[in-house]
C-alpha cells in the first residue's frame, strides 16, 4: 500500500465540496455580470470589467504580502475571493434593489434621496452579512485554519476584494451610462478604484478579527465576539457610506481618515500576531532538536521573514524548484507545528488529533529536509545553510 503524501497536513488540497462551491460562486458571478450586460451595452460592460479587474492583481499581492509567516491554503483564499465576487454580490445586489424600491414606494422620496438612505442604513447590513457568511463557514468547517487574528483579516480581505471588484463593474457601468459619461467614469474610477480600493476589505476585517478571536473561545464569549465584530463592520460601512453621501468634501475627508486609522490598527494587529507566532516557534521547536529535524540555526531562520526569504533564495539557487518547494514546505510545516502546540495548550484539539498531526508535520519536515540542496563546499553559502 503506497504511503500517504506527508504534505496532506499542510491542508492545501482541493476537495469536492470546494470545487462545488467554486462552481456555484462562478455561476452567481456570471448571473451578476449578465445583469450588468442587460443594463448596458456589451462594449461598455467590457470596459467596466477591464477597469474593475485592472487593480486586482496589485491589491491581491498587497494582501498576500501580509500572509507570509503562515500562508493560508490558496484553495481557501480563492474560495473566499470567489464568494465575494459571486454569491455575496449577487444576493446583496438583489436585496439592495428591493430595499431601494421599497423606500421609494412607501416613503415617496426621490430616487437620489432613497438611494442615499439605502446606502447608509440598508446596504451595510446586507453586504456585510453576505460577506461575513463565508467567515462563519470557515469557523464552522475550517476552524483549524484560523490560527490567529491575521488569518481572519486575510480571509476577510479576500472576500472584500472579490466583492469590490464585482461591485465596481456595476458602478463603472452606471457612470458610463450617465449624462456625464466619460467624466463621470473617470471620477468613479478615481474614487473607487484608486482612493478606496481597500474599503470593503477593511469593513469586513472587523468580522474577520472577531471570527478569528471566536475560534479560540467557547460558548457565549464566542457569540459576543462575532456579534461585536459584525456590528463593527456594519457601523464602519454605514459611517463610510453616510459621510460620502451626506458630508460633501469634509465628509469625504473624515471618511478617508477613518479608513486610514482602521488600516493602521489592523497592520498593528498583524505585526503583533506575527510576533506571537515567532514566540511559539522559539518556545515549542527547541525540544525537537534531538530529532535532527530542527537546529538552532533553523529556529533563527524561522523567526524572521527576511531570513526565511534568504533561505528560500538559497534553496532555489542550489536546488532549483525542487529545493525551493522543499524549503517552503519545511518553513510552513515547522510553523504549523508551533501553532499545533498552541492549539493543544488551549485544548482546541484532542490528544489523538494532536499526535496524528504532530507525526504528519514531522514527517513533512523530514521529507522536505531530504530534498534540501547540499551546501556548497566553499566557505558557506549566501544566506542560509541548514544546521
Amino acid at each position: 500500500m503506497p504511503s500517504r503524501d506527508p504534505r496532506w497536513v499542510l491542508k492545501d488540497r482541493p476537495s469536492f465540496s470546494l470545487i462545488t462551491g467554486l462552481v456555484l460562486t462562478g455561476i452567481c458571478a456570471l448571473v451578476s455580470f449578465s445583469i450588468d450586460v442587460i443594463n448596458g451595452e456589451p462594449v461598455q460592460f467590457f470596459i467596466s470589467l477591464g477597469l474593475a479587474l485592472a487593480p486586482v492583481p496589485l491589491l491581491l499581492a498587497a494582501v498576500l504580502a501580509l500572509d507570509r509567516m503562515e500562508p493560508e491554503p490558496r484553495s481557501n483564499l480563492v474560495f473566499a475571493f470567489a464568494w465575494g465576487a459571486g454569491v455575496a454580490v449577487l444576493v446583496a445586489g438583489v436585496i439592495n434593489s428591493l430595499n431601494l424600491h421599497y423606500i421609494m414606494d412607501t416613503v415617496k422620496l426621490s430616487e437620489n434621496t432613497a438611494r442615499n438612505i439605502a446606502a447608509t442604513f440598508g446596504a451595510p447590513v446586507v453586504e456585510e452579512t453576505m460577506k461575513g457568511l463565508v467567515l462563519l463557514g470557515l469557523l464552522r468547517f475550517r476552524r483549524a485554519e484560523l490560527d490567529g487574528l491575521t488569518d481572519g483579516i486575510i480571509y476577510a480581505s479576500m472576500v472584500g476584494l472579490g466583492f469590490a471588484m464585482s461591485e465596481n463593474v456595476s458602478y463603472y457601468l452606471q457612470a458610463l451610462n450617465s449624462e456625464a459619461g466619460g467624466v463621470s467614469l473617470a471620477v468613479t474610477v478615481v474614487l473607487r478604484g484608486i482612493l478606496s480600493p481597500f474599503a470593503h476589505p477593511l469593513f469586513t476585517s472587523m468580522i474577520g478579527v472577531a471570527v478569528a478571536h471566536a475560534a479560540t473561545r467557547e460558548g457565549s464569549e464566542r457569540v459576543f465576539s462575532i456579534l461585536a465584530g459584525w456590528s463593527g463592520a456594519m457601523v464602519l460601512h454605514g459611517l463610510w457610506n453616510g459621510l460620502v453621501s451626506y458630508g460633501g468634501f469634509p465628509g469625504l475627508v473624515v471618511a478617508y481618515v477613518t479608513l486610514m486609522i482602521v488600516l493602521v490598527a489592523l497592520i498593528v494587529v498583524i505585526f503583533r500576531d506575527r510576533r506571537r507566532i515567532v514566540a511559539l516557534i522559539q518556545r515549542y521547536l527547541p525540544p525537537y532538536e534531538p530529532t535532527k529535524l530542527v537546529s538552532k540555526d533553523d529556529i533563527i531562520m524561522l523567526s524572521a521573514l527576511p531570513r526565511r526569504r534568504r533561505a528560500r533564495q538559497w534553496a532555489r539557487m542550489y536546488g532549483g524548484k525542487r529545493g525551493l518547494r522543499a524549503m517552503s514546505d519545511y518553513q510552513l510545516a515547522a510553523t504549523e507545528l508551533g501553532l499545533l502546540h498552541e492549539r493543544a495548550a488551549r485544548r482546541m484539539v484532542d490528544e489523538q488529533t494532536f499526535h496524528e498531526e504532530q507525526r504528519a508535520l514531522l514527517e513533512c519536515m523530514s521529507t522536505a529536509r531530504a530534498d534540501f540542496p547540499m551546501p556548497p563546499t566553499p566557505a558557506g553559502s549566501p544566506g542560509y545553510a541548514p544546521g
